[in-house]
């Protein structure tokens, strides 16, 4: 194609061109039209907008830190989850507040209802079913979009946000076909036209378990899941109660279901070689567990529902490419599950997706102007960090097109600052999915601080409204004057305080002690002194849990900030995007490849890249110590 051939017809123009109206192209599309620039966003279904095709379900481990960090920066996807919940639960309780992390088993199909018709309601935005099979640049160095239809759109800035789409094809067992993911039509022909283009793109694989019919299912054989009470929301703009509506069930595989994998393992197409994608490591298929953890005599499954107006539900970590036969044999093998009807197969899906380290920390291709990639088109797993990117990336295509400085969140600003750092600098071997542990500042980066870490970049950039950053400003008022107040109020040594402080087996004071020593004691918290802190003013649990926490991990906190100022002064010495890494001398063989390849923005990106020693970083900043010499005469 690439504009040889018959006129087609110029359909309209668009400051910004979304592919894809999944969780990335979202959040794309919403950011770029609510800063100003005329959107427009394609789907090949609209009927699939915000689809949840693998769990019905946002957040989790460190992915509901991305859903808070989306909404403080004035993303929708924490709204819309707030919204469709079905229920909500606080995982890892028992552990300190950096792994605290909410995640909500959501209605599907209200979800994607609630975010199709946001987008339609949304000023500057288009809304356009159409496959997009061609894109290049014309003469005025534009991009231009072609449809399956042969019409042609013509954008300032693209964003690819194509999740499984591109190049789709399923697999079970011996069976395997062209398709996205829940039977829609796959993007067939845009690989082809990004491989014309000079991008290097490879093949993912990921999967999705079976659903089940809920009458089939023996609950009373399951251990029952309840949600939290009272229920925490993932928005900072939620003020409503909320309740929950549903049960979530567990269960777990046994020595027969085991058997059953192992023994038609051979009929998998992962074992086989039909598939030849990579998939998910840290969220394998059930044959993978079991083969990959063989000492294991069980694994757990989760059985949740689908929605409210659906006898649909999933059995999250049962992912499976095995043939039908054998997922009902396996399926059935399983306490609760022993007569189960299966509504819809498990499958595995392989899709093409681009090397994330062809692009910036913007997400702008180096080599494509303009061009940008957004969620498992860069290679990455989950519906948060495809949000989370997308809302990067259209917030950056809009500001290339009003002529604005970019926007760059880094390592120690958030866990988005961190998925983007770690995709275009270390890039992936498999699907990136966003655990606790890849963040170097867990204590800072907690989920319960989104908002005073995030709301103002949002509130700069043009996403938080006057009344919302107002209601920020108060709460860090408040917050403020309630930390000045525990460390100015001394508690005396009374018969009452001791015998309380006895009770939550710590030890007795003897002399007045201020408030702030107190909560700092592992063993005590705002609540188990409150009728001792006569004086505390009515305050949300919000406000009390974020004072407590600097309280009590004040020391921990000062020594991350510390770390982070002097990372910080290494991400300031700029690399300039033209030098020729194989002329700088002391620069070993594998560093001068890496660093050509990745181009790190900075020493500090440059410092994380996999092959480039402290040595290499030394040579790098003596050079530029050289380059500032020589311009300096």
């Amino acid at each position: 194609m690439n504009g040889v051939g018959k006129m087609k017809f110029v359909a309209e123009e668009f400051d910004v061109a979304v592919v894809g109206a999944g969780h990335a192209g979202i959040e794309a599309g919403l950011a770029a039209a609510r800063l100003g620039v005329k959107t427009g966003v394609f789907t090949i279904n609209m009927d699939a907008v915000g689809n949840c095709p693998c769990n019905p379900s946002i957040g989790g481990t460190a992915k509901g830190h991305l859903v808070r960090e989306i909404d403080a920066l004035g993303g929708e996807m924490g709204k819309a989850a707030d919204e469709c919940f079905l229920q909500m639960r606080m995982l890892n309780r028992g552990k300190g507040p950096a792994v605290h992390s909410l995640r909500a088993q959501i209605d599907r199909r209200a979800y994607s209802t609630r975010m199709k018709h946001t987008l339609e309601l949304q000023d500057n935005l288009e809304l356009r079913q159409a496959e997009i099979v061609d894109l290049y640049k014309n003469q005025d160095n534009k991009w231009v979009l072609t449809t399956r239809l042969e019409a042609q759109y013509i954008a300032k800035t693209v964003i690819l946000a194509t999740g499984t789409y591109l190049g789709g094809k399923i697999y079970v067992g011996d069976v395997s076909y062209e398709s996205g993911p829940d039977g829609m039509f796959p993007s067939k022909y845009l690989p082809d036209a990004l491989e014309k283009l000079g991008m290097s793109i490879r093949r993912f694989k990921t999967g999705t378990p079976a659903r089940v019919l809920r009458s089939s299912i023996c609950f009373d054989e399951l251990e029952v899941q309840e949600g939290d009470d009272p229920v925490v929301p993932f928005s900072y703009d939620t003020d409503t109660e909320m309740k929950n509506k549903v049960k979530c069930y567990v269960s777990w595989t046994n020595e027969k279901t085991k058997k059953i994998i192992l023994d038609n393992i051979h009929r998998s197409p992962m074992y086989s070689g039909k598939i030849e994608g990579i998939g998910p490591r840290y969220c394998p298929s059930i044959e993978d567990k079991i083969v990959r953890f063989s000492d294991k005599p069980r694994h757990q499954l989760f059985i949740e529902p689908c929605g409210m107006d659906t006898e649909e539900m999933y059995l999250q970590g049962m992912s499976s490419s095995l043939p039908e036969d054998v997922q009902l044999s396996f399926y059935h093998s399983i306490k609760g599950l022993e007569n189960c009807v299966v509504m819809r197969p498990a499958y595995a899906i392989e899709y093409f997706c681009a090397d994330p380290v062809q692009m910036k920390s913007t997400l702008e291709f180096r080599e494509f102007e303009g061009l940008y990639g957004a969620g498992q088109f860069n290679g990455s797993s989950g519906y948060e960090e495809a949000a989370a990117q997308g809302l990067v990336a259209g917030i950056n295509a809009a500001l290339k097109v009003k002529g604005e400085e970019p926007f760059i969140l880094d390592r120690a600003s958030s866990y988005i600052g961190t998925l983007i750092d770690d995709l275009v600098t270390k890039g992936c071997n498999d699907p990136y999915r966003m655990m606790t542990s890849r963040s170097e500042y867990r204590l800072i980066l907690r989920q319960d601080n989104a908002d005073a870490r995030l709301t103002p970049y949002g509130r700069k950039i043009g996403l938080i409204s006057d009344e919302r950053w107002e209601r920020y400003c108060k709460k860090q008022e408040l917050i403020s004057i309630e930390l000045d107040r525990v460390k100015n109020t001394v508690i005396s040594p009374t018969a009452e305080v001791n015998r309380i402080l006895t009770e939550n087996n710590t030890s007795e004071i003897k002399s007045g002690v201020r408030l702030v020593e107190l909560l700092k004691r592992p063993e005590l918290s705002f609540e188990k002194l409150k009728t001792i802190d006569t004086g505390r003013p009515e305050l949300d649990n919000s406000i009390l849990e974020q004072v407590e926490i600097q309280i009590k991990y004040d020391g921990y906190i000062n020594r991350q900030l510390e770390i982070i100022e002097r990372v910080r002064r290494l991400e300031k010495k700029l690399l300039p995007q033209d030098i020729d890494y194989g002329k700088i001398e002391g620069l070993r063989l594998e560093a001068r490849e890496k660093l050509s390849k990745v181009r790190p923005e900075n020493i500090g990106q440059a410092g994380r890249i996999s092959g480039v020693s402290p040595a290499d970083i030394s040579v790098l900043l003596i050079y530029l110590s050289t380059l500032t010499k020589s311009e300096d005469e």
